[in-house]
């Protein structure tokens, strides 16, 4: 496994593990199988394994902590806070308070069955809660040994360079992918210009580009996808032909749509990781084989050129969703 340096001191492999659709979201899936994916990642040198207090209310952590029992050293854990959501599993705000976030942090840390949490992210900026008052709390999680390092989720370029000034940023945790690629420009700037690595999640467009869906109706009725605009009857269809675009690239390449996607994000500089979702081993597998797929410059110019800024039909999240983005 080829490995990447986030921030000034962060190592990591360079594909990462997303493990949100491991207890909701994409449907069901047995702890069983997410525990045999997560340990197939870390024999397959994968370090880098992302969850969130969020993600089923603080049960994803608890998969992941008892699956990566007796292998702590193999790991680099991530996690993030910030996202409030009510008993009955409704979003109802996002917090970064700084008697919130330690609360969270020490829930977050008795979950994951572990000491100290490798990269803590604050999971969306809080339009209420000034960075600087929610950065220096993490700043104190810090110093006192219960985090390693820091990291932003879907901040703007002012917000990362605020936080900056209280505290380094190892990693802005973002989507990016073939299809999204919002961070371009000023928030990539700002992030190399203050040394902060990238963490593309949904980097195969929730799996769309990789082929493994055409639209909603090729998925389970507990699957989420089809709730966001671009998934949607209307947008999927119109969206057909980038997946059709992509496969016919990887199908030229030798590989899988899946891995042409990852090798595109990958060679966007040697500052950023990818964390493909999966709670398949067999994906998995394919998924850590991109680090060795090559794309020559003028692979890259053809794919730029066909997926250019906006080329996606549809939003990534429902209007409200949009409004948590590049704050």
């Amino acid at each position: 496994m080829q490995m990447r340096r986030l921030g000034d001191g962060l190592v990591v492999s360079a594909i990462g593990l997303g493990c949100m659709g491991m207890t909701e979201c994409y449907g069901e899936c047995d702890e069983g199988d997410a525990a045999a994916t997560i340990n197939r990642a870390l024999d397959l040198g994968v370090t880098l394994i992302d969850t969130s207090d969020m993600y089923d209310r603080g049960h994803n952590e608890e998969i992941v902590g008892r699956a990566i029992r007796g292998r702590r050293d193999d790991v680099v854990l991530a996690t993030k806070f910030g996202h409030v959501r009510d008993e009955s599993g409704a979003m109802v705000g996002v917090c970064g308070k700084a008697d919130y976030l330690r609360r969270c942090c020490e829930a977050s840390l008795k979950r994951l069955g572990i000491d100290v949490i490798d990269l803590y992210y604050q999971h969306r900026v809080d339009r209420d809660t000034p960075i600087e008052e929610t950065v220096g709390a993490m700043a104190e999680l810090v110093a006192e040994g219960k985090v390693r390092h820091l990291g932003l989720s879907e901040a703007g370029a002012a917000t990362i360079r605020k936080a900056c000034a209280v505290h380094p940023i190892a990693a802005l945790q973002s989507e990016y992918s073939l299809w999204t690629r919002d961070v371009e420009g000023e928030i990539l700037d700002t992030c190399r210009e203050l040394g902060v690595g990238l963490v593309p999640y949904a980097p195969l467009g929730r799996g769309f580009l990789a082929g493994r869906f055409s639209g909603p109706g090729d998925l389970a009725g507990d699957d989420w996808r089809p709730t966001l605009p671009r998934y949607a009857a209307e947008n999927a269809e119109r969206n057909a032909h980038l997946a059709a675009t992509v496969k016919a690239k990887a199908d030229a390449k030798g590989c899988s749509s899946a891995q042409l996607c990852l090798a595109w994000v990958l060679a966007q500089g040697e500052d950023v990781v990818p964390i493909p979702g999966t709670k398949h081993i067999e994906y998995l597998e394919q998924n850590v084989a991109a680090v060795d797929v090559a794309l020559t410059a003028e692979d890259l110019a053809e794919l730029d050129a066909l997926f250019p800024k906006g080329v996606a039909a549809g939003d990534r999240y429902h209007p409200k969703g949009m409004l948590g983005l590049g704050i």
